[in-house]
């Protein structure tokens, strides 16, 4: 979904009247069903649809939907975004004064660092606050086209900032907390904003070497689609109740994903269960037309949207169906009854939204400006920030002591970083406090330099004589650089994951001043670091991410000790040789011939850091503390799972209670820590994982010789596989408990008796190949390094 800085500009000084609201009170509705609060959302979706005359049905496709003024429908925006804060397109803040500004979080990549659950749903419902205001002042929808919630599996996709990492469990447990802030708790009479997750599926590249997103067909294994790029999906849907889905711009395995009933239809809506009235699929911006082309699936532009339809794509970014349903409906493509039902679930929403209702009845409609950018949205912001910023690296240096004779130089084109502490898909925030800013509230002597240009500008011309005066003056050098979306961000995937030339130049003859030196790596897609950390003359590294609005604050409060570091990288770090290994094409996760493999689950190389690295200012022992039984039967524990009448075998507790993991802080600095607990052994087909997380907890303010307890969920789905066909399957085996990646402690047992499915996947029907489109054979083909196994 892209849109130029030109046409956001315009649409941000536009009117603010884009979330008006139909008159029950008074008006040709009042004495409809539609307007009867006290029936079901179904029934009055149903009675509204039914007024509808055909054309205004096909009106209401787009995501830019007219209205209905002879029924006074007014005109309804689908396309809100709220990635981390609302964002544009369509929301409009003001030039100033009130509804100038929204509260600017870290970008998901950074707050997925942090392994906190709990922040992430406060993080939620701020934005969810934030939006129900705007929208009070006709100035933002109620659908927030967010979260991206595909893996990271790759490091040089462009839009990997957006996700909360790499591992399919943390992204399951991530969007679940994030799910409940945006929508708010189930029983509630009103929803708070609809989510919509997206995008669906198998989609994590932009344009890499040639090969586009809107044409790319990925090709996945059923065992790896059900155990990689399903997972967080799975947690929308059946495990969180999101309202929507968006389908994505690729095909898997031969169809585009927004005209695949088997992806809408029966993985989604049958074997999920997503089936309440209000859940609605929405195609990502113009992919229904590239299902005609360039994907070429269906023969005609009329065929391309009832394939679309029919499939289960309910919504429409773009205007293809409205101008192609007409003749598809003529043509006997697709019957009206379709239509009907893709409005039932999108005006249901509404329904469940409260756009219907009264607003005196509604507690979402009474919130205004004074409920933006509060003094605790401010905090939440600048603790997001400081809990997802990662040590990899330190001999001692840090926390930096003090004092006013200390000089500091900041250097780098981060250091007095504005817009790119926000990332992509970003509001108006409150404020951009850079690093430099936070230094200079500090009772230090500070030298500033920029020294770089951009990520992409290799000039020593402009910037860089006036770093050396200054880092000769400085008794501590702090450098700050990266990446940005300069060379990452929608549509844009990167070819390397080394620094640049010229930043280790800069970085080199730094270091070589053998002063106290700490480096700042910023961006979402990780660097290869390993110069860096083998530099005895550099004392630190940090990872920041996207940090947001209050980045820089955290940033140099974890290099002062104001804040003592304890965030996980949610990515592994590869190093720069990764690119010439393994094509973005690929698939794949486990190592082969063409492949050394990816994430930490499979990679068989050498990581500069894994997944899960992180450093503190103190150190911590660890020791699980539930007795764990040394062998258990399978079908004893199917037995126990029964009796708790949990509908979802996966689902049901793998011990009575949560296990119980003490933590204890061996050193003097108070500190967080995240408890990661992984499982790994020889069980199931092989290869085998090299370990999988299974569950984490992020404890809080650790004192020095304090212990602190992280309870830890194991279900029967931690300890099942997936097998070829896609079927979670619990085997007999020898199975360990880890806890930390070193790991701290450890506990092992076995599990006896013949395996059990836990989960069945339903196969798709051969017909996945086919071309409809004549005339353009070999016209849109994939750019080098495409190659792919084709699956049979």
């Amino acid at each position: 979904m892209v849109f130029s800085k030109s046409h956001l500009a315009l649409l941000l000084s536009s009117p603010g009247a884009l979330a008006l609201f139909p008159h029950c009170s008074n008006g040709p509705l009042k004495n409809e069903v539609i307007c009867d609060s006290s029936a079901a959302p179904l029934a009055r979706a149903k009675s509204l649809v039914a007024l509808y005359t055909l054309a205004e049905k096909i009106d209401a496709t787009g995501n830019t939907s007219p209205g209905v003024p002879r029924l006074g429908i007014p005109p309804y925006e689908w396309w809100n975004e709220g990635l981390h804060g609302l964002a544009g397109p369509f929301a409009n803040f003001s030039q100033e004064g009130e509804y100038s500004y929204s509260t600017s979080f870290p970008q998901p990549i950074t707050m997925g660092a942090a392994f906190d659950d709990d922040l992430i749903k406060a993080v939620a419902t701020v934005i969810s606050t934030e939006a129900r205001a705007f929208n009070n002042a006709n100035r933002s929808g109620l659908d927030l086209w967010t979260p991206n919630i595909n893996p990271f599996k790759d490091p040089r996709w462009g839009r990997g900032q957006e996700t909360p990492g790499e591992d399919p469990f943390h992204l399951s447990s991530y969007v679940h907390a994030l799910i409940q802030g945006l929508q708010g708790d189930s029983s509630d009479p009103y929803k708070r904003v609809v989510a919509t997750c997206k995008h669906y599926a198998g989609y994590d590249m932009e344009n890499w070497n040639g090969n586009f997103r809107y044409q790319f067909d990925a090709q996945i294994s059923q065992q790896d689609l059900v155990e990689y790029y399903l997972p967080s999906f799975q947690s929308c849907a059946r495990d969180s109740n999101v309202g929507a889905f968006m389908c994505s711009y690729n095909s898997v395995n031969g169809v585009p994903t927004c005209a695949d009933p088997y992806l809408l239809q029966t993985i989604l809506r049958e074997h999920w269960g997503w089936t309440n009235e209000e859940q609605w699929v929405t195609s990502d911006c113009d992919a229904v037309q590239n299902v005609f082309l360039p994907h070429e699936w269906s023969s005609t532009r009329e065929q391309a949207v009832a394939d679309s339809l029919i499939a289960g794509t309910d919504l429409d970014c773009g205007s293809y169906m409205s101008l192609h349903l007409p003749g598809a409906i003529a043509q006997g493509l697709v019957n009206e009854s379709v239509l009907d039902q893709a409005l039932v679930r999108q005006y249901s929403s509404l329904v469940r939204l409260g756009w219907f209702d009264a607003p005196e009845d509604q507690p979402y409609r009474q919130l205004d400006f004074s409920d933006v950018a509060t003094n605790a949205s401010q905090q939440l912001a600048y603790r997001a920030a400081a809990e997802g910023i990662v040590l990899l690296k330190n001999d001692g240096l840090l926390p930096l002591a003090l004092d006013s004779s200390l000089s500091l130089g900041l250097f780098g084109e981060w250091a007095n970083a504005s817009s790119e502490l926000l990332g992509n898909y970003y509001g108006v925030p409150t404020y951009l406090h850079s690093p430099l800013w936070a230094a200079e509230q500090l009772n230090v002597t500070v030298n500033y330099a920029r020294g770089m240009g951009s990520s992409t500008d290799p000039s020593t011309n402009f910037n860089w004589p006036a770093l050396w005066p200054a880092a000769a003056a400085s008794d501590v050098i702090v450098f700050i650089s990266g990446i940005t979306n300069d060379v990452e961000a929608e549509e844009k995937d990167r070819v390397s994951l080394s620094w640049t030339g010229p930043q280790m130049d800069m970085i080199g003859q730094l270091a070589g001043l053998g002063k106290p030196m700490v480096v700042v790596q910023m961006g979402g897609g990780q660097l290869d670091s390993s110069p860096i950390a083998n530099n005895p003359n550099i004392s630190a590294l940090l990872w920041g991410g996207y940090p947001g609005q209050d980045g820089g604050a955290a940033i140099i409060d974890v290099i002062t000790g104001k804040v003592a570091p304890a965030g996980r990288l949610p990515v592994t770090q590869y190093p720069s040789s990764y690119v010439q290994e393994v094509a973005m094409t690929d698939m794949a996760l486990r190592p082969s011939s063409r492949s050394p493999g990816r994430t930490y689950k499979w990679y068989n190389g050498s990581a500069v850091y894994e997944f899960g690295s992180g450093l503190h200012y103190t150190n911590f022992s660890a020791s699980v503390t539930t007795q764990l039984q040394a062998s258990y039967a399978i079908s004893d524990l199917l037995q126990t799972c029964k009796q708790s009448n949990e509908t979802y075998l996966d689902r049901c507790t793998f011990t009575a209670s949560p296990l119980q993991v003490n933590i204890t802080n061996t050193g003097t600095t108070t500190s967080d820590y995240v408890t990661l607990a992984y499982l790994a052994g020889t069980f199931g087909p092989a290869p085998y994982p090299k370990k999988s997380l299974v569950a984490y907890q992020r404890l809080f303010a650790i004192a020095g010789g304090a212990t602190d307890t992280a309870a830890l969920k194991l279900t029967l789905g931690s300890l099942a596989r997936v097998d070829e066909t896609g079927n979670k399957v619990i085997y007999p085996g020898d199975y360990s408990l880890l806890i930390d990646n070193q790991p701290l402690t450890s506990i092992n047992f076995t599990l006896t008796g013949e395996e059990v499915t836990v989960d069945e996947w339903p196969q798709p029907d051969g017909n996945r190949t086919k071309k409809g489109v004549t005339g353009f054979e070999g016209y849109f083909v994939p750019g080098y390094g495409s190659e792919q196994v084709a699956l049979q």
